[in-house]
């Protein structure tokens, strides 16, 4: 598996069913938005984007777009060990609605997702195989029930003359990812798509230059996400606001 995100939704419900009745994004609107959620940061347009690419953007890269009712803003600072611990800012952004953030990282097999409720945190899950469970706030989401259950066991091949080693985690979180992807925002990375899936390709995200003049620079950042690349996958810290 290959896939890899880094992305938030905000919405006033049911976010799958309010990304099949999108359309063209306002620019306009999109980067006020843009200019709420990264306050004291350059943001610049650039080229965008849709939501199949734009949910794993390129380092110092936001694609977003606000549509009445829900907003996605696609960026690799939200790929945090602990989504509980997202900018206070950014939870604020979704008194009366649904947060919902979701990251993946196929190198290190690690996945992050996590739901808000009105700002108050409902559910929290960060693990991968080299750092086993993260953390794990608030009761397991129906489509994780499988996984818990040991209904999705992993299937380790080792390799010739190698004895096979247990795999650490009683599931892949890739996979676990995948149905979160689903059930969470209605569509998936990798895997065969459903009748009823969005499709991503035909919904435009716009595109920002981000960078927080407070910050690491982006060769700072580099080498802190390759330094912690050996163990479960990038270890993001958003500066929003400071």
């Amino acid at each position: 598996m290959g896939a890899k995100t880094g992305f938030l939704v905000y919405a006033d419900g049911d976010v799958p069913g309010l990304l099949r009745e999108v359309g063209t994004a306002n620019l306009e609107r999109t980067a006020d938005m843009m200019r709420r959620l990264y306050p004291g940061w350059e943001i610049e347009e650039s080229k965008g984007s849709n939501l199949w690419s734009g949910v794993y953007p390129p380092e110092g890269t936001a694609y977003a777009a606000s549509w009445p009712g829900v907003e996605v803003i696609g960026d690799q600072g939200v790929m945090i060990d602990a989504p509980s611990e997202l900018p206070e800012h950014l939870v604020a952004a979704s008194a009366g609605r649904r947060l919902v953030l979701h990251a993946m990282h196929s190198v290190a097999d690690w996945l992050a997702f996590a739901v808000w409720e009105d700002g108050r945190l409902v559910r929290s899950l960060s693990l991968s195989p080299d750092s086993g469970i993260i953390e794990n706030i608030g009761e397991p989401l129906p489509f994780e029930l499988p996984y818990w259950a040991g209904d999705r066991p992993v299937d380790v091949i080792p390799w010739p003359d190698e004895d096979e080693e247990p795999y650490p985690l009683p599931f892949h979180p890739l996979e676990l990812g995948e149905d979160a992807l689903r059930a969470l925002c209605g569509f998936v990375r990798e895997g065969l798509p459903e009748p009823d899936d969005i499709d991503t390709d035909t919904i435009r995200l716009h595109g920002f230059r981000v960078r927080d003049p407070h910050g690491p620079d982006h060769a700072e950042q580099e080498a802190a996400r390759q330094k912690n690349h050996g163990e479960h996958g990038p270890t993001a810290i958003l500066h929003h606001g400071s």
